[in-house]
C-alpha cells in the first residue's frame, strides 16, 4: 500500500522558488494497478522520485505499507523510460546487479535469476549484451532486475514510451500478465490514455504546474483488457472524461 498525504514540492530557480507539487494525496491499495497521467512537464516523474526516496519532500507524508518511517530508497523499484542496462554486462549480469550490490554471491544471484529468464521472455539472450536486444527485451530485463530484488511496490515511468506502437502493445499486456502473477503493487506514469484505461484499476488525473490531483477514475472495466477493449463503449465513456479533465483549463 502507498498512500501520499498532503505532499508538497518547490524548486529553486533564478527566478525565486516554483512549486511543482501542491498539495498532492493518493492512496493505492496493496496489489492495485494505478496510473497517473496529467500534462507534460506537470510534475509527474518528481512525485515518483518522491515515492521512491530520490527526492525529499518540502511537506506532507508518504507512508508504505502503513509505515511512514521505513526507509524508501532500495526498498521500492523504480523503473524509467531509459533502461539503464550496463553495456559491457551480458544481460544476465545485468538483472543480478541489485543483488551484487547486496552482497549475494555471484552464483546464487545467477540462479536465482535464471529461474525467471524464460518468464521474462529472455531465454537464449542471458549471454548477449544489450545492444543486441530490441527496445521491449531491454524494458523486460530491466524490469527482471528489479523484480528479483522482492519489492512490493513497483514505480514505472514511462516505461514504453520509447517504443514503436506494436512493441509498445505487446509488452503492456506482458506487463499485466506479469502483475497478475507477482501481485505487485504498480504505480504508472504515462501520457497516453488508452494505456492507463487499459492497464489499470484507478487513473490520477494531475493538473498543470504547481500540480495538484484534479480527478481519481475508477477503471471498472472487466479483465482481461485486450486492444479490442478500446472500440468497446465503455472504454469510450472512461475515455471521453479523461481527455474533458485533460483539456480543462
Amino acid at each position: 500500500m502507498v498512500e501520499v498525504n498532503q505532499l508538497s514540492k518547490s524548486f529553486s530557480t533564478e527566478e525565486g522558488e516554483r512549486k511543482v507539487l501542491d498539495n498532492i494525496n493518493l492512496r493505492v491499495n496493496a496489489g492495485e494497478f494505478v496510473s497517473v497521467i496529467g500534462p507534460s512537464g506537470c510534475g509527474k516523474s518528481t512525485l515518483l522520485h518522491i515515492i521512491a526516496g530520490i527526492d525529499e519532500v518540502d511537506s506532507g507524508k508518504i507512508k508504505i505499507n502503513d509505515n511512514g518511517n521505513s526507509p524508501r530508497l532500495g526498498h521500492i523499484g523504480y523503473m524509467q523510460q531509459k533502461d539503464l542496462l550496463l553495456p559491457w554486462r551480458t544481460v544476465l549480469d545485468n538483472v543480478i546487479l541489485g543483488f551484487e550490490l547486496k552482497g549475494v554471491a555471484k552464483s546464487e544471484a545467477r540462479q536465482k535469476a535464471m529461474e525467471h529468464i524464460e518468464t521474462f521472455g529472455l531465454k537464449g539472450f542471458e549471454n548477449q549484451y544489450p545492444f543486441v536486444l530490441s527496445g521491449g527485451m531491454r524494458q523486460r530485463a530491466s524490469f527482471l532486475r528489479s523484480v528479483l530484488l522482492r519489492q512490493d511496490v513497483m514505480l514505472l515511468d514511462e516505461p514504453f514510451g520509447a517504443l514503436d506502437a506494436l512493441t509498445r502493445h505487446q509488452m503492456q499486456e506482458w506487463l499485466v500478465n506479469l502483475w497478475r502473477t507477482l501481485g505487485n503493487t504498480i504505480i504508472l506514469v504515462t501520457h497516453d490514455t488508452d494505456e492507463a484505461l487499459l492497464l489499470s484499476d484507478k487513473i490520477y488525473v494531475m493538473s498543470a504546474r504547481p500540480a495538484k490531483i484534479v480527478m481519481s477514475l475508477e477503471v471498472d472495466l472487466p479483465r482481461p483488457r485486450t486492444h479490442a477493449t478500446v472500440t468497446e463503449p465503455e472504454f469510450a465513456k472512461l475515455k471521453a472524461k479523461l481527455l474533458a479533465q485533460l483539456h480543462e483549463k
